[in-house]
């Protein structure tokens, strides 16, 4: 079922961290020699980064950040969108800015010149099994602020979908605060993406007000869920969030995806694969969903439609689709 769309610029602005993404393959005997932690990202400081950058072999570079994979997803699917971040006008910055811009996606923050922190990189360690061990340091990121979020480009937003990660600095909370506020204010739906179980336990209470009192819908996965309300129960978890968010949404590797709003609950199949590259699974999910959601589509129809989007990105190396997702769509009659 649709209903009629608001009259808005953007369908999705999307506010995160501006990381280039430097991925190389190596095995686990790698990650093990370079102390490395297997399947999750870390933070880094600048110089443990240059040592990581250095060790890099046969390694590809490519604009990343996790809402800034979803808004290129969304944007090959023909959503207008636009990206709040914050780069260095130094060659990775431009490079970042210029690549969204390739990507249909407005980079609405030129990059910044002076004395800041260099922009924002991630070394991605891709085993042979398909994980990802991620090591980002923040940089300028780190610095986004109030101040970086336009209330036009806001308030222009049907859809604004925020980054868990910013929680992790004061400014990058205000300036996830004020944009929400800016969007709901002018009409538009305003939700987050857990981003990681460790995200979830810096900031536990911070997100429970999120989930339970300000968001109009929230994703996260089966370990985001539950670290949120100290439980190995699952259901609880997410029965507990669905009595005060409208829209509950849980990824859950290899096992169906679950959402939930008010009274109806939908279960969505998965196909178990073993992955080229599991980086940008969830960060895609999230585009297939957010499209099916920016047009009113029932809840089955969003659910499934982030699936097949999850289902090509980790098919490749790669944090972005490399096919047409939107044929994939119409060849299963969902678009």
């Amino acid at each position: 079922m649709r209903r009629k769309p608001l009259d808005k610029k953007y369908k999705v602005v999307g506010i995160g961290n501006a990381i280039v993404d430097v991925l190389a393959q190596e095995d686990d005997s790698f990650l093990e020699h370079m102390g490395i932690e297997k399947g999750i990202m870390q933070l880094v400081e600048r110089d443990r980064a240059e040592v990581l950058y250095g060790a890099m072999d046969n390694r590809k570079q490519a604009p990343g950040g996790s809402v800034a994979n979803t808004l290129a997803g969304l944007g090959r699917l023909g959503f207008s969108t636009a990206f709040i971040g914050r780069v260095h006008d130094d060659a990775l910055g431009r490079f970042y800015a210029d690549a969204m811009a390739e990507d249909g996606t407005d980079f609405v923050n030129a990059p910044v010149p002076g004395g800041e922190l260099p922009t924002s990189r991630s070394m991605i360690f891709v085993s042979p099994d398909g994980e990802r061990s991620m090591n980002t340091y923040l940089g300028i990121s780190a610095e986004l602020g109030p101040d970086d979020v336009s209330e036009d480009v806001a308030a222009q937003a049907e859809i604004l979908f925020l980054e868990g990660y910013l929680y992790d600095k004061p400014k990058g909370k205000d300036a996830f605060e004020r944009a929400a506020k800016v969007c709901q204010d002018a009409g538009g739906k305003a939700g987050i993406a857990l981003s990681d179980p460790f995200c979830v336990d810096r900031h536990r209470d911070g997100f429970k007000y999120l989930v339970e009192d300000r968001m109009d819908y929230v994703i996260g996965n089966a370990d985001e869920w539950m670290s949120l309300y100290q439980t190995d129960d699952l259901n609880a978890a997410l029965d507990r969030a669905a009595k005060s968010c409208p829209l509950v949404v849980c990824t859950h590797s290899g096992e169906p995806v679950r959402l939930i709003a008010g009274d109806t609950r939908v279960e969505i199949p998965v196909t178990r694969v073993v992955p080229v590259d599991a980086t940008g699974a969830g960060d895609q999910f999230a585009a297939g969903f957010l499209f099916g959601y920016g047009q009113r589509l029932d809840l089955a129809v969003c659910g499934e439609m982030g699936v097949i989007a999850a289902a090509e990105v980790i098919s490749h190396v790669g944090p972005r689709p490399q096919t047409n997702i939107l044929a994939s769509y119409r060849a299963r009659g969902l678009a």
